[in-house]
């Protein structure tokens, strides 16, 4: 190690330099890596429990409607022949040979711009009533009777009045999307505003808060929960709503597809439309559960 060094300065000060030191590398030891089979089987752990489950599942289920519509007095096609007969709808969704010789992936979203229109109306509009609902005792005892006895009204039966209205088929479809997943997120809404707990309020009430602030700060995060509920009820309505509408209103949505196939006694093509139905409207509810388990930091279970 070397020696301390004293100088002086122009300004008579003293200097003092620190003697220097040589540092000594150390190795550090080398970071075992894991084996390719320990950091894969969680993730084969998780495809194996949530994925195989199903798959076997199907694989039973088809193989039992095989067997089951392979006589020649069953009147349902099975599954070989329908891949027959409805090939190029599985494999091609999204070819397209004219204005109504489309793909059902065309005619699916069609479909899910209707519903994301209506529901998107029927969403913020119900948030606003629900919350007047819940917040307010008159308007509870004067709104929630009325709101009970219109959502047992069948979708269907708002379907003549909405095209008498709008005379056209695309407002009178949102319509009737509109109308029918309005009520649930209304009616959750409401019991989610009705159980904000009193600490809350009288937080707010210290801090201040108007009306818009504690709708924003307090109201809506604390009802998310039941928000979210109500909205993923709702989408799942919307879906329905819109597949029987289309078969009355015609175009080339999915709806009028099944019909027109029915018409042409095409069992096969059905067959598929309801399989695409089922997958799209099963995403759309995790879609709408995935966003609230993000907004709600998990309370909603998926």
């Amino acid at each position: 190690m070397g020696q301390a060094v004293l100088k002086t300065g122009t300004m008579g000060a003293k200097v003092v330099a620190l003697p220097t030191m040589q540092a000594e590398v150390v190795a550090l030891p080398a970071v075992a890596s894991r084996p390719l089979q320990e950091r894969f089987s969680p993730w084969l752990r998780s495809v194996l429990v949530n994925v195989l489950p199903p798959l076997v599942t199907v694989a039973l289920m088809l193989l039992f409607w095989e067997i089951a519509a392979s006589g020649p007095q069953s009147s349902l096609p099975p599954p070989s022949k329908i891949w027959t007969e409805a090939k190029d709808l599985i494999v091609e969704p999204f070819f397209w040979a004219g204005s109504q010789d489309i793909g059902l992936g065309w005619r699916i979203l069609v479909s899910l711009q209707r519903v994301a229109i209506g529901f998107s109306l029927a969403a913020v509009v119900g948030i606003l009533l629900g919350a007047l609902v819940g917040q307010s005792v008159w308007a509870m005892r004067g709104l929630d009777p009325v709101f009970q006895v219109l959502r047992t009204v069948p979708p269907l039966a708002w379907l003549p009045l909405s095209l008498a209205a709008f005379r056209d088929s695309q407002p009178s479809a949102i319509f009737v999307i509109f109308i029918t997943a309005i009520w649930p997120v209304i009616i959750n809404t409401a019991v989610g505003i009705r159980n904000i707990p009193q600490d809350y309020r009288n937080v707010a009430q210290v801090l201040r808060l108007n009306q818009i602030e504690f709708f924003f700060k307090v109201m809506v995060p604390s009802a998310a929960p039941y928000i979210f509920t109500g909205l993923r009820i709702g989408v799942g309505l919307s879906w329905l709503a819109i597949v029987a509408a289309e078969m009355l209103t015609g175009g080339v949505g999915i709806g009028f597809f099944i019909w027109d196939a029915w018409n042409s006694s095409r069992l096969s093509d059905i067959i598929v439309a309801l399989v695409y139905i089922g997958v799209v409207g099963f995403v759309l509810d995790k879609l709408v559960a995935f966003i609230g388990s993000v907004v709600t930091r998990g309370t909603i279970v998926n």
